[in-house]
């Protein structure tokens, strides 16, 4: 019995290690490590993780705007669910980090400014791109991350604009420091 055990226990890790490998391997990162590595590079500086993020956002939505026009297969509808999802993952971390620079005060007008015209941009290609089997639930998830992004900037742009309007004193920041009583 006890060898039967050894046995069935090889056979199961024999076949669980590779599908464990195999799953891992199927992690896709919407970033190269050279953006990274930029990202890294950028640190805690608001607008340039913003220009980052938003570079490549931008650099995914041309890549579906690219196979837009090539002919239907099965091929370029893969390749098209991949780019919609890495685009509404990156749009993802870019309002997480929209939300972390603006909970800091960090000015980030100049970026979002950018942000909120790009994103403008980017929902005209999605929505031009008509949905077929192969990536319509990820052209529709871009979409809402898209509505979200857009919303995200022009709000944070427009309550950026007032509050730096009233506090003078920390235009440019990256982070406000509470004042001494």
């Amino acid at each position: 019995m006890r060898s039967f055990l050894h046995v069935f226990a090889a056979i199961v890790f024999s076949v669980l290690i590779p599908l464990s490998a195999f799953a891992q391997k199927q992690h896709h990162d919407p970033l190269s490590e050279g953006q990274v590595e930029k990202i890294r590079e950028a640190g805690i500086d608001p607008n340039q993780r913003v220009k980052l993020y938003t570079e490549f956002v931008n650099e995914h939505v041309n890549a579906v705007k690219g196979l837009t026009n090539r002919g239907k297969s099965e091929a370029r509808a893969h390749r098209l669910d991949q780019e919609l999802q890495d685009v509404a993952t990156l749009m993802d971390e870019l309002g997480s980090n929209l939300d972390t620079y603006s909970d800091r005060h960090a000015d980030m007008r100049p970026a979002l400014k950018t942000l909120a015209e790009q994103s403008q941009q980017w929902l005209r290609t999605l929505r031009a791109l008509a949905g077929e089997n192969g990536f319509d639930l990820s052209r529709k998830e871009a979409i809402e991350a898209g509505l979200d992004i857009a919303d995200q900037a022009q709000r944070l742009y427009t309550e950026q604009t007032t509050y730096f309007d009233t506090h003078k004193d920390e235009r440019g920041q990256e982070r406000a420091e509470p004042k001494p009583q």
